[in-house]
């Protein structure tokens, strides 16, 4: 017993499990005080460290060792933090301190726990781009309506179920996405936001719309009309109405629009003044409603691409005469078995009368690609697919079946850890788009693919330069923004002799190599938002031709 006497004050010490508090590479904060620009994307974070937020107060450590004006770090020509990316983190509070960074133009939160925003966020007036999607917010704080500069708000995938009534103090705002909430309404202030060009209202449940943007999506919601007030909206191009309870066309004399989607409603006819108000209209799409008889009159929309005239709707009976199409056994085929998605049949006559063959099934939340779906393309040549905006973990085997025409296939915004080598057999493939899932890696049998010409990897979570892409010398586009790169090889770049655009923004480049310079072939290099010191963001700035000079000024000699 006497070993525990006085050999320890607290008896509990054992048993007490230390929470440390979750630090930054010094070395990323060095370079954020130079550049302006932190990226601690993806880095498991639960919370935004303390000496983040006071990167601009505290003394630097270089400043207590080294107080000479000769010296070569120049602490005290930093500058304030103006980029700060947080996103893919599992950040479940943001303290008011970030009121200590009011030289913020832009704060990226998105993919994280967030369930509320503090009021200090007001306090960033200097801010243009707001990232907040795929949170768990249930409201907004009104203080945020007084960020008179905020340019872009994206808010989807949360839990918001309205918006702050002064909304519309956001005079400035170009850009808003609150896709996939629970809004039922929006703010009476809605249209004195007179800088909207952009904005996506889609997986809702609203009931009316706002009326002043050149693309509004109000998809997935409960509309049963369109209010008189869009008919003034002299510059919208683009309207998206899916998934709502339309029963008519909306007459729509807007003079400037160029889409409309109001697939997936309940329209029963198309009526010729309706059809006469869209003088500028080149694509119309009304797949998956009650239509049965196509008027003569779509043929007068002259500016209708061939795809939209051949294809104005499907449904499981489609009389198709007004088109002046025959309709073969193998389309009688389609027509009378009922099928697990329309969109097939549209895809059919699609392949068949224009020869392109697309295989989409895209924005579906999908777990995985029905087997049916796979069974309806048999027999196509397919040469595009896009299974983007899915929730698939994998890649579909069955894509395998393409392998002789496939040569585009877009996995973005998915759930995928890894890619199966299975799409290294794919050797038709010229683009792959695997932006927004969670890969760090690649297989190395990726150069095998002779023919890939472009890789969008874009917000995944590589922490260094795929070794196969240095290996696949077919490559002219590789865009490898907001992962963790932390170097790359310039002597293993020069093979790739095609390479013209390089996208490396938003990285964790902590050095530039000069000889980076020497890849003559690179028409555009984007290197913004890493944390390296040299070159600074001015050179960057003035573009790749001044970049490239500056890097090739800098090798030894």
């Amino acid at each position: 017993m006497s070993r525990f006497k006085g050999g320890c004050k607290d008896s509990l010490a054992g048993f007490k499990v230390q929470t440390a508090e979750p630090t930054v590479p010094y070395g990323l904060l060095k370079a954020a005080r130079k550049s302006g620009q932190l990226n601690l994307s993806g880095r498991g974070l639960k919370e935004v460290p303390q000496n983040v937020f006071r990167l601009n107060i505290d003394t630097p450590e270089e400043a207590q060792q080294n107080v000479s004006f000769g010296a070569a770090d120049r602490w005290w020509e930093q500058t304030d933090l103006t980029k700060l990316l947080l996103s893919s983190n599992q950040i479940t509070l943001l303290s008011d301190d970030i009121r200590l960074l009011p030289g913020l133009t832009t704060l990226d939160l998105h993919d994280n726990q967030l369930s509320s925003l503090p009021s200090a966020l007001g306090e960033l007036q200097n801010l243009q781009q707001l990232r907040l999607s795929h949170n768990q917010l249930h409201s907004l704080p009104v203080e945020m309506c007084t960020l008179e500069n905020l340019r872009s708000l994206t808010l989807q995938q949360n839990l918001l179920e309205n918006l702050p009534e002064d909304l519309g103090q956001l005079v400035n705002l170009t850009e808003l996405d609150v896709s996939s909430n629970q809004l039922k309404s929006l703010p009476s202030s809605f249209g004195c936001l007179v800088s909207l060009q952009k904005v996506n209202l889609c997986h809702n449940q609203l009931s009316g719309l706002p009326d002043n943007v050149k693309l509004l999506d109000c998809s997935d919601n409960q509309l049963t009309e369109i209010p008189a007030s869009l008919s003034e909206m002299l510059a919208l191009e683009q309207l998206y109405l899916r998934h709502n309870k339309l029963r008519l066309l909306p007459k729509l004399p807007a003079p400037a629009l160029k889409e409309l989607y109001v697939g997936n409603n309940q329209i029963e006819q198309l009526q010729t003044e309706q059809l006469s108000c869209l003088s500028a209209i080149s694509l119309l799409e009304l797949r998956n409603n009650k239509i049965k008889i196509v008027p003569e009159e779509i043929t007068l929309l002259s500016t209708l691409t061939p795809f939209s005239m051949m294809t104005p709707c499907s449904v499981n009976r489609l009389y198709l005469q007004a088109a002046r199409m025959d309709i073969d056994n193998e389309i009688a085929k389609f027509l009378s078995i009922p099928m697990p998605n329309n969109y097939w049949l549209l895809q059919y006559i699609y392949a068949k009368y224009s020869n392109v063959n697309v295989f989409v099934t895209s924005d579906k939340q999908a777990g995985s690609i029905p087997e049916e779906l796979f069974d309806a393309a048999a027999d196509q040549s397919i040469a595009t697919v896009n299974f983007s905006k899915n929730q698939l973990t994998s890649v579909p085997p069955r894509l395998l079946e393409f392998q002789s025409s496939l040569s585009e296939i877009n996995l973005g915004f998915n759930r995928l850890i890894s890619c199966s080598p299975d799409i290294c057999k794919l050797l038709q493939l010229t683009h792959i788009d695997l932006r927004n899932n969670q890969l760090s890696d690649l297989p190395s049998e990726m150069q095998n693919l002779t023919k890939l010409r472009s890789i969008i990897l874009i917000y995944n979570r590589f922490k260094s330069f795929p070794d196969v892409l240095y290996e696949t010398l077919s490559l002219e586009t590789i865009l490898l923004a907001n992962n963790q790169v932390c170097e790359v090889d310039p002597s293993r770049l020069m093979k790739l002799t095609h390479l013209s655009t390089l996208d490396l923004a938003n990285n964790d480049l902590l050095n530039i190599p000069p000889e980076l310079g020497l890849c003559t072939t690179l028409r555009c290099l984007s290197l913004e938002g890493n944390p390296f010191r040299t070159p600074r963001a001015a050179i960057v700035a003035k573009g790749t031709d001044a970049l490239m000079e500056y890097l090739r000024s800098r090798i030894p000699t």
